[in-house]
């Protein structure tokens, strides 16, 4: 009886925790909680509704991906993303994710597959014609994982999934200071051409060329504008 007890205050224990790291997480990279703001840990519990301890364990998790810095007397402050970051994020992701259309269009895909990965070309046309940035962005986020996700490779997976959720927090922010992305669905497309005929090479190509672009564009963006301020 006592068994259960314990096991059920640890279900809970660690249920609020995930609960508080989701919420917080959710709030950094929707820019809610403000880049090189200080926040106490108390203040995060009652918005959480919740006790402190669940919610240190929480900014524990997001200081070791570096979303936050945990400071003295049990507060946290949201690291902001610098160009810097960006140019080592995008360096690595403009090696990866170009491996992983390479392995894609190798190792062919369904019909099935081709019909998802097009859906969202199309998608992201019809939101560019409504101006419809955010259906836009959210159509170009689900083609990259599918991408990502049909290299059939789980490590590149893995590794590429480790900074997409620092690369949505800075594309969000800069979303409208851009020009209209009809480059960007222009490559896609293409890209799905080369992987549809079995092309590997020419899928790598294509996609370093777009990570390249889409690099050097948010890394302007961020150093003109500063995300400290945004």
């Amino acid at each position: 009886m006592k068994g259960d007890n314990v096991d059920r205050g640890s279900r809970q224990y660690n249920s609020q925790t995930e609960r508080a790291y989701r919420t917080l997480k959710r709030s950094i990279m929707e820019n809610e909680l403000v880049p090189a703001a200080f926040y106490l840990e108390r203040e995060l519990a009652e918005l959480l509704g919740m006790s402190r301890t669940p919610v240190r364990e929480a900014a524990r998790r997001l200081e070791a991906e570096g979303f936050v810095e945990i400071r003295p007397r049990h507060g946290i402050t949201v690291l902001p993303i610098s160009p810097e970051d960006m140019t080592e994020i995008y360096a690595l992701l403009s090696e990866l994710e170009p491996m992983a259309a390479e392995l894609a269009a190798a190792r062919g895909l369904s019909d099935e597959q081709l019909t998802r990965i097009s859906g969202c070309v199309e998608v992201m046309d019809k939101a560019l014609e409504e101006d419809n940035l955010d259906a836009w962005a959210d159509a170009d986020h689900d083609f990259h994982q599918l991408l990502v996700s049909y290299s059939g490779n789980k490590r590149l997976i893995w590794v590429i999934s480790t900074f997409w959720d620092q690369v949505y927090r800075a594309r969000k922010v800069t979303l409208r200071m851009r020009e209209k992305p009809i480059a960007s669905n222009r490559e896609h497309r293409n890209l799905v051409q080369a992987i549809r005929n079995r092309d590997p090479e020419k899928a790598r190509e294509i996609h370093k060329k777009h990570r390249d672009r889409a690099a050097e564009t948010l890394v302007q963006l961020i150093a003109k504008h500063g995300l400290q301020a945004l």
